[in-house]
């Protein structure tokens, strides 16, 4: 019997102009699969379950020596071809089917495809991704452009534009060309006190916002995309549905799928008398027109930093207090170090280290405290509180989700404190909910916002299974000089125990930059010794912010420093740093010893040279 069928087999071979060994064994190795395969469906259809799955598996293994046969013989019976195309569009058309019932809804059932809550950095991509992909999409953002009933438009943008990374870059740019007229001898010009308009700076990061909000972040142009956009106040009614609280009533909406991306809000400390001094937050400075004289910033983070290079260099003496023993905590020591002398050097005082007793306020003009005390003391000292006194108090000390307003009980989403819980898909406790940006709690930058809800959208209405990427977040605190850095820190590398070594590029060696009058920069990068794999990158300098990406991709796409090193580079930039610090990975590989047998072999004449100086 045997040997019939392989007759038969290797006939059938010939025929389709094949190799018949291969054919025979294809033929043959398939044959417990498939029996398995079949004995996989009979099961899943005794328990009721979906067998699209093996019945797939099935239809492929019989279909496997054929295959074999249309890529490399002839003769194929029309037969197969059919086969083929039934097994290809009955899988696509039953996994299309078993995706819509495992969303829990029908799309006759639901108003929408999606909905998306929240309008910032994070809602605006889940909700272009979305419309551009053909979903019936809605956008649900309760802040908004000018009053309700008198048709305001959604305030689109979220933090990023109106209350934190545009209207804060501004400033920081209008106080550095202040700071420039006054240090102007430094580009052979003649050093000159600017004469600062205070109110008139500030209507210039409000216009410049607004420019932004115009010509990116406006409705109009997600509404071209075929997205609805609502101005309102949304909140769960259950899994699939929404009330949304508009000028004009209260109204339903319901999706198969919904992206949760409500942002964050300042998240102020526990201070007694906090809550009855007046005092200023990311979401209300950049609305005051009147300079104080005297500002107390409590925070020195990225925003707390920021902020106080920038008053200070528009005429506010500035006090930052913070309970850490360093400003911007999370960044290289040494790094950090630098950056508070420059700062210090401008008339920036820190207190370090120190807790915040109480605050308190005595009169108060137009909103801002006349009179705003602090009483503060060395952290673990018992003693007398110091007293600081100042005409405004800047909150900058972290943020929290936004979290109540959306009833997320009512359509069971695990959250806690921090804020939505979500799997590393972005994926909520609901399966067909999923969650991006400030409201889960994780990274507060608006780059990670919009990388969250790409991941998102895309798992949510592709199915694709893209997960988030943790390890290569640059962050970058934009004071001047600017403070980046990606990946492993030194600190994380001692103690995961990493091997790994340290290359350091000064901008002293960097002729962009003594060009421009910027010297005082330092490129650190940690990497492991043979091969130049980039661990960590830390850059304090002018376009650190830029300098960073470099190294954010060469992580992001195993490029080593080898080959950063190898890539040419234009002459003169910033960027070329980044191959400077590189060549310093070449100099650590040259060692004397090395040179000495190179110069042995080809006879050389001169004498070897220092490694160090190579780069």
């Amino acid at each position: 019997m045997w040997d019939s069928i392989r007759d038969g087999l290797v006939t059938l071979a010939e025929q389709y102009g094949v190799n018949p060994v291969v054919f025979v064994a294809i033929y043959l190795s398939t044959i417990p699969l498939y029996v398995a395969a079949i004995g996989w469906v009979v099961r899943r259809l005794l328990r009721g379950r979906s067998y699209l799955v093996p019945a797939t598996l099935a239809a492929g293994l019989y279909l496997s020596s054929y295959i074999y046969v249309l890529v490399e013989g002839r003769n194929l019976p029309l037969w197969v071809y059919g086969a083929m195309v039934v097994m290809i569009g009955g899988g696509g058309y039953f996994t299309i089917q078993n995706i819509r019932k495992r969303a829990g809804m029908s799309p006759k059932d639901c108003t929408h495809d999606l909905i998306v809550i929240g309008g910032g950095a994070a809602g605006l991509t889940a909700a272009r991704f979305g419309a551009r992909i053909g979903a019936k999409t809605l956008l649900v953002e309760q802040g908004h452009v000018g009053q309700v009933a008198e048709g305001g438009t959604p305030q689109l943008g979220g933090d990023a534009t109106w209350k934190g990374c545009v209207p804060s870059k501004t400033l920081l740019r209008s106080a550095r060309a202040a700071h420039q007229q006054r240090h102007a001898s430094r580009y052979g010009l003649e050093d000159r006190e600017p004469e600062v308009d205070f109110a008139t700076v500030m209507e210039h990061v409000r216009s410049v916002r607004q420019q932004v909000f115009d010509e990116r972040s406006h409705p109009d142009h997600l509404r071209a995309l075929g997205a609805e956009v609502r101005a309102g106040r949304a909140r769960f009614l259950g899994p699939h549905t929404v009330e949304i609280e508009q000028g004009d009533g209260v109204h339903t909406a319901s999706a198969r799928y919904l992206i949760v991306a409500g942002g964050g809000a300042p998240k102020p400390p526990p201070i007694e008398g906090l809550d009855q001094t007046p005092h200023l937050t990311s979401a209300s400075l950049f609305e005051i027109s009147r300079r104080p004289r005297r500002l107390l910033i409590l925070g020195a983070g990225s925003i707390g930093t920021e902020m106080a290079q920038a008053f200070q260099r528009l005429g506010s003496q500035v006090t930052v207090v913070e309970e850490s023993e360093r400003m911007l905590s999370k960044d290289d020591p040494e790094m950090t170090g630098r950056l508070r002398e420059r700062l210090e050097a401008e008339g920036v005082r820190f207190r370090l280290g120190v807790s915040v007793e109480r605050v308190s306020e005595h009169g108060a003009e137009e909103g801002l405290a006349s009179a705003v005390f602090a009483d503060i003391h060395p952290r673990g000292d018992g003693g007398e509180p110091e007293r600081i006194e100042a005409d405004a108090l800047l909150v900058a000390t972290g943020r929290r989700a936004a979290l109540e307003a959306l009833h997320l009980e009512a359509a069971g989403i695990e959250h806690t404190d921090r804020g939505v819980t979500v799997s590393s898909r972005c994926r909520t406790s609901q399966r067909h909910i999923y969650a991006a940006g400030d409201v889960t709690g994780r990274y507060q930058f608006t780059h990670m916002s919009e990388h969250m809800a790409r991941v998102a959208a895309v798992n949510a209405l592709l199915k694709v299974p893209l997960t988030l990427d943790t390890d290569h977040v640059p962050w970058v605190t934009f004071t001047d000089p600017e403070l980046a850095h990606v990946g492993a820190t030194r600190q994380q590398l001692d103690d995961e125990g990493t091997d790994y070594e340290v290359h350091r590029f000064d901008y002293e060696g960097l002729d962009r930059a003594a060009a421009e009058g910027e010297p005082e920069g330092l490129i650190k990068v940690y990497a492991t010794e043979w091969r130049g794999k980039v661990l960590g990158a830390t850059v304090l300098g002018a376009r650190a912010g830029e300098l960073i990406c470099e190294y954010a991709v060469a992580m992001k796409h195993g490029v080593s420093l080898h080959r950063l090193a190898n890539t040419v580079h234009p002459y003169p930039t910033y960027g070329l740093a980044a191959r400077r610090a590189a060549d310093r990975w070449y100099a650590s590989k040259h060692t004397g010893r090395i040179a000495g047998w190179i110069k042995r072999i080809f006879d050389y004449k001169g004498e070897v040279t220092d490694p160090e100086h190579l780069a």
